[in-house]
């Protein structure tokens, strides 16, 4: 039944309406924020469909939790509903940003048995400001790498964690467990250990030097996604095509190593790039790696929200344990050797 808009009603009737308490509605009467229309002769309050519609508008407001001066300053007119709308948003959003921290060093606290002073820590860990974080990145990646050669130590600080203004839970969770990390002279100790035997000594010495990684960043990075294309689409190491790519790498490989592009050098390539598989793959999975630089590089990924550095590599391995379907690294290295082969 549609009512006119001068009637009025009682305010039991506008409690039903606007879901508002009775004690409520004289309350915000009280407090001059929405007065009744009229009376009765009893006393008791009317309100017409205006104030009713003002009582609806001040419980939105209630329920995001404006306070009473921000709601009567926007009924008044003096401050704009968008302007209080975005002030409210900044408190909201301040304290969203705090439950988040609480979250993650809860989550933290569950997963390890946790103590009064483990809990200032984590709770300092999660409020750090930007410098304070790149502080004891740089700390940490200045201490591991020491020693190192400077192509390896120029990729290793490539990977820094870079956390958002507004980072999701799971980033927040990944920062916090990597700082505790950071932080432990144990993790420091195995990973610069790592880090050393791997880079420094040979064979990772030997291709960190400078003509090495020229070749991975020129020739190589251009010839290899090309093979590796050919290789998924299903071209056979002796196809004319693959052939001549290979022998561009292997001219490119001699020139970068500054010997000669014969019988001698695709042979131990091919023998090089049919064991490659086995060696790397060996290598991602060897629990060293995964208890230090892997899981350094797999926390930055999270925080970061970008794929880990070894993802392709990491999902062949898997496919190679699982027999799952394909092209695995292991295929591609028995294809390269056969194409270099191929390439006499």
């Amino acid at each position: 039944m549609n009512i006119s808009d001068d009637t009025l009603y009682s305010i039991g009737e506008v409690a039903h309406r606007t879901g508002l308490s009775v004690s409520a509605i004289r309350y915000y009467a009280d407090e001059g924020l929405v007065h009744p229309t009229d009376a009765t002769d009893g006393g008791h309050r009317l309100y017409d469909v205006d104030a009713i519609a003002r009582l609806e508008f001040v419980r939105t407001l209630r329920d995001l939790e404006t306070g009473l001066d921000q709601v009567r300053r926007v009924l008044a007119g003096t401050t704009s509903l968008r302007d209080i709308l975005a002030e409210h948003l900044d408190v909201i959003e301040k304290r969203s940003k705090d439950i988040q921290s609480k979250r993650a060093v809860l989550r933290a606290l569950v997963r390890q048995e946790g103590t009064a002073e483990r809990a200032n820590l984590l709770r300092k860990l999660v409020t750090m400001s930007d410098a304070e974080r790149q502080r004891l990145v740089d700390d940490f990646l200045e201490d591991v790498s020491a020693g190192l050669p400077a192509e390896t130590i120029e990729r290793i600080r490539a990977a820094q964690p870079m956390l958002p203004a507004d980072p999701a839970p799971e980033q927040l969770d990944a920062w916090v467990t990597l700082a505790e990390l950071l932080r432990d002279d144990r993790f420091r100790a195995a990973t610069r250990s790592y880090l050393h035997e791997t880079y420094a000594e040979f064979p990772g010495s030997e291709m960190a030097k400078p003509h090495v990684q020229n070749f991975i960043n020129s020739a190589g990075a251009d010839l290899t996604p090309k093979l590796k294309a050919a290789h998924q689409a299903g071209f056979a190491a002796d196809d004319a095509q693959v052939i001549a790519l290979a022998a561009q790498m292997v001219e490119q490989l001699a020139q970068a190593f500054g010997v000669a592009a014969d019988d001698d050098l695709r042979r131990r390539l091919a023998g090089r790039y049919r064991d490659l598989d086995s060696t790397t793959l060996e290598a991602l999975q060897d629990p060293e790696y995964n208890a230090t630089e892997g899981r350094y590089l797999e926390l930055v990924s999270i925080i970061n929200d970008q794929p880990h550095p070894d993802a392709a590599l990491l999902d062949s391995a898997r496919r190679e344990q699982s027999d799952g379907d394909g092209p695995s690294f292991r295929d591609l290295g028995r294809w390269l050797s056969a194409a270099i082969l191929a390439a006499r």
